[in-house]
């Protein structure tokens, strides 16, 4: 089976990003960004970056309704209003994402693409690479200089991160990598109630303006659909 991989856009010229791609194999994009546009890089809004992945030979399709951070689905929700991952993994949409990625993967090497650098923090790993890492376990993270890191490496950090060790007299590795799953995906989902509140940029994570935010078309998801549980 080809391979599957992680990657983050960052700001990257897109010289560089398929220079990456191309180093490491990549022949598909699937677009796991809620709103598949870059007001600071509008060369990953989704048309152009389209139109210049397939001009250099590597399929594209947006998976950011099935696989996005941010859901239209009431269930998801915490009382707090934030998104629980692990309902998210119940929903028919999030099921039907993860199918088309498999179907893919019969025919393409995969990169999950989001917008951050790290792919640690990111939702392509605390939503969809924590759902897929049992089944897939050839499964790396694409980093910013073109190293590969493995998804056990990328677990090692996780522990790290959460200051947490690798295993402990009571507690399997296992245990603990759950626990700093469970702890980072909490502090995540608060980052994306922010952004859907507009509080921080809602791809590249940074501060805007209000002035700044009439850069872009309005993808923000209709209030109705967000009504909670």
């Amino acid at each position: 089976m080809p391979a599957i991989f992680t990657i983050g856009h960052s700001t990257h010229p897109f010289e560089q990003f398929a220079r990456l791609l191309k180093l490491n194999g990549v022949t598909a994009i699937a677009d796991v960004r809620s709103a598949p546009y870059s007001r600071y890089n509008p060369q990953y809004n989704r048309e152009p970056l389209k139109a210049a992945l397939e001009s250099v030979g590597i399929a594209y399709s947006h998976l950011g309704d099935q696989l996005g951070a941010m859901r239209t689905e009431a269930e998801v929700y915490l009382p707090s209003g934030r998104v629980d991952f692990s309902r998210t993994w119940l929903t028919p949409a999030f099921r039907e994402g993860v199918q088309r990625l498999r179907t893919g993967l019969q025919k393409y090497s995969i990169a999950m693409m989001c917008a951050e650098r790290d792919p640690l923090t990111c939702h392509r790993n605390l939503l969809i690479s924590r759902f897929l890492r049992d089944e897939l376990r050839d499964l790396s993270h694409i980093r910013a200089d073109g190293t590969r890191e493995t998804h056990a490496e990328l677990e090692s950090r996780l522990l790290a991160e959460c200051k947490l060790p690798e295993r402990d007299l009571f507690r399997s590795r296992e245990e603990l990598v759950k626990l700093a799953y469970q702890k980072l995906a909490g502090e995540h989902s608060c980052r994306v109630w922010h952004e859907r509140h507009g509080d921080i940029d809602r791809d590249d994570n940074v501060t805007v303006t209000a002035e700044q935010r009439t850069e872009l078309p309005d993808v923000s998801i209709p209030v109705e659909n967000l009504k909670r549980p």
